[in-house]
């Protein structure tokens, strides 16, 4: 198994004290964590791409690549990028830069993205924002695969006989596609074989592991062969401690914070206290052994191999933040590499003119 940190880059003032902490700050914060990650050893950092309050991950390309120099082995996801949004000449650009400029460790997460705000700003529609997705994706894998590209689109120019640079450095890029609610983005990634990234935070486990089903019949509807079947799954939130109690009693003020601004915002509200969040929700809180248990639970649903967490403290402490990481790296990660296998394909860059090597072994939980 493999394991990300993630961020979405929110920022909002400290529940406790409400102060909020300068944009440049909350940047700085965030490349911190990543050189964190790969010192903890995690397998890759991801940022997400939102364009409203109250995130600070409108370009993601910009961050990633700043992370890409301060580091040197970790590898860099979008978590995700809105192609719905986007067009996808142009984030093609954006991402073949960064792919070189990253020596290869360059994976895309897409999706059409959540969010009124957004929408309105880009002019997207809740009734085009699906054909948009498909349509941008279709464009974006071509240009990675084709030196050049002709395409009647709806929603950009067409394109006829055209170049786009610079040409790949990975080929070609590996794009998983975001699921969250919806069966449309988990029939995208069946039809072109690409690996599904079940966003697995807001609902009990059961819509979640509906969708990953349903992708994996369609599938092999499209004539995939199964083995070959990749899926990442999230967590809703992080906090790894020696007792399950003392887990708990930390997370506590985190659960009652966030549940006051779904409160606050109008947001459905689905797990009503801390007990139930540790225990429902697909948030990794507890003991090194409930953590692994959890997470073998939720892969007997979904058979996925690659686990996210969140990279950001959030209302943790700078200490408890990196306590549980340590912790969880130290103790749950090795478990979890041993019995549950890593997806089926090499975690290193595709390199010009080279075959990707096979994946590593592992026995399966």
């Amino acid at each position: 198994m493999k394991f990300l940190a993630i961020t979405l880059i929110v920022h909002r003032p400290d529940p406790a004290t409400g102060v909020l902490k300068s944009t440049h700050d909350r940047f700085r914060e965030v490349l911190d964590n990543a050189v964190l990650a790969e010192e903890l050893g995690f397998d890759g950092f991801g940022v997400g791409e939102r364009h409203e309050r109250p995130f600070l991950s409108s370009a993601p390309t910009v961050v990633l690549s700043h992370v890409a120099a301060l580091t040197r082995r970790i590898r860099l996801f979008t978590a995700v990028t809105t192609l719905s949004l986007l067009d996808p000449v142009r984030a093609y650009e954006d991402y073949a830069t960064l792919d070189h400029l990253s020596g290869g460790r360059l994976d895309l997460i897409i999706g059409k993205g959540n969010g009124t705000a957004q929408r309105d700003l880009f002019h997207v529609t809740p009734e085009d924002q699906w054909d948009r997705n498909a349509e941008s994706y279709e464009v974006f894998r071509t240009i990675w695969r084709e030196d050049r590209v002709s395409a009647d689109t709806r929603f950009r120019p067409p394109l006829k006989d055209a170049e786009v640079w610079p040409r790949p450095y990975q080929r070609p890029v590996r794009v998983w596609h975001g699921s969250a609610t919806s069966q449309e983005s988990v029939d995208l990634a069946a039809r072109y074989g690409d690996p599904l990234f079940s966003a697995n935070v807001t609902h009990p486990i059961e819509p979640y592991a509906a969708l990953v089903r349903h992708y994996r019949e369609r599938w092999e509807h499209y004539g995939h062969d199964p083995a070959d079947i990749a899926v990442g799954a999230g967590s809703a939130g992080l906090y790894v401690a020696r007792t399950s109690q003392e887990a708990l009693a930390a997370y506590r003020p985190v659960f009652e914070s966030n549940l006051a601004f779904q409160k606050k915002a109008g947001l459905p509200v689905v797990f009503e206290t801390p007990e139930d969040f540790a225990e429902r929700s697909s948030a990794l809180i507890g003991s090194p052994e409930q953590v692994i248990d959890k997470v073998h639970r939720y892969h007997e649903r979904f058979g996925h191999t690659v686990q996210h967490v969140q990279a950001d403290a959030g209302q943790l402490t700078d200490t408890q933040h990196r306590d549980s990481l340590e912790l969880f790296q130290s103790e749950v990660a090795p478990v979890l590499r041993r019995t549950i296998c890593d997806p089926p394909f090499a975690w290193e860059p595709v390199l010009p003119g080279q075959a990707p090597a096979p994946a590593p072994t592992a026995h399966v939980h």
